[in-house]
């Protein structure tokens, strides 16, 4: 009797690029198969940024986009006049860059040392145009960054000083370590005290008055003026209001 034999296909290689990068297993790359990780790895190139520096204009052009591996970065909006407006911050894992879009829509900067894996954008939606799983994880980021937006909302125009500086602090803390299941965290602060106030609508000085009656109070510890540790998340939430 014969045995049948089954031609069995090796799997597709993961690229060295990818191999031992975060986002691919908490990130947008945790939806892509080998080969199509393969397809986007040919287009990429990791980068590094030190913080202040600019990672894209508003109305620039968009070529790329750039897939978060370590640190913060800032959005904001520039008036005519020089006036800026923070709107947003972004972490690791996320994907900076508006899809399919031909020019950005904001300004983006390095809050903190930033390491990003830069995609063409050409690559990046041709892999999306074929990748469902791909596109409803973007899909969901989005959708928590509408959800913040609306929560910031509600921060900017109904909380108290002490809740906006709480609630920036939660924002932080909750973003610090995606894997850490503990309630304790630590973290360095990416904006200055100043974009803080820019961020919450208030003056340095408040800024600086809440953290340190947060601080007396127990909620977090400080040092070096922009370590912050936080002994009970639950806490700190409750003094978000």
């Amino acid at each position: 009797m014969q045995t049948a034999q089954t031609n069995s296909v090796e799997p597709a290689a993961i690229p060295i690029l990818c191999r031992n990068c975060q986002s691919r297993r908490l990130g947008m790359c945790a939806a892509l198969n080998a080969e199509q990780l393969a397809r986007l790895s040919r287009h990429s190139r990791h980068v590094h940024h030190h913080a202040g520096d600019q990672l894209m204009a508003d109305a620039m052009p968009i070529s790329s986009y750039g897939n978060l591996l370590r640190g913060v970065v800032k959005l904001s909006k520039v008036l005519e006049d020089g006036r800026q407006q923070v709107v947003g911050l972004q972490f690791a894992p996320d994907l900076m860059g508006r899809l399919f879009a031909n020019e950005s829509r904001v300004t983006a900067e390095a809050a903190s040392d930033v390491d990003l894996c830069v995609v063409s954008k050409s690559a990046m939606e041709s892999v999306l145009r074929d990748s469902p799983e791909l596109e409803h994880r973007i899909m969901l980021q989005t959708l928590r960054e509408l959800d913040e937006a609306r929560d910031w909302m509600v921060t900017l125009g109904r909380k108290t000083a002490a809740e906006k500086v709480a609630s920036f602090l939660y924002l932080i803390a909750s973003h610090a370590d995606p894997d850490q299941d503990e309630p304790v965290t630590s973290f360095d602060l990416p904006l200055s005290r100043a974009d803080i106030g820019d961020f919450l609508g208030l003056t340095i000085e408040t800024v600086s008055r809440q953290m340190s009656k947060l601080k007396v109070d127990g909620v977090i510890g400080i040092e070096n003026y922009r370590h912050v540790m936080v002994p009970d998340l639950a806490r700190l939430r409750v003094r978000c209001g």
